[in-house]
């Protein structure tokens, strides 16, 4: 996580969006009296509301971890993909 002033932030835009994207940096630009902006990518701020949906709902969270325990203790299967036809 990268903290940087409005001013800094302003005179290296592309460098600082440049870390966002390319680095998967956090980026906060602070300003007066605390009103602070973090910048996020575009990927990062859709895998935060995807998490936030899969853990906010009970039975998303609930498979999600009885899937987890499945995989940690070896209970998996493996299948045979069937290719479908163009007809």
């Amino acid at each position: 996580m990268l903290a940087v002033n409005y001013t800094q932030f302003r005179n290296e835009m592309k460098s600082h969006m440049d870390l966002v994207t390319d680095d998967y940096e956090t980026v906060i630009v602070t300003r007066k009296e605390n009103k602070n902006v973090v910048i996020i990518s575009e990927e990062a701020y859709n895998n935060l509301l995807e998490n936030i949906h899969v853990m906010g709902n009970k039975a998303n969270y609930d498979w999600l971890m009885e899937s987890k325990k499945q995989l940690e203790s070896g209970q998996t299967a493996q299948k045979d993909l069937i290719e479908a036809s163009d007809e």
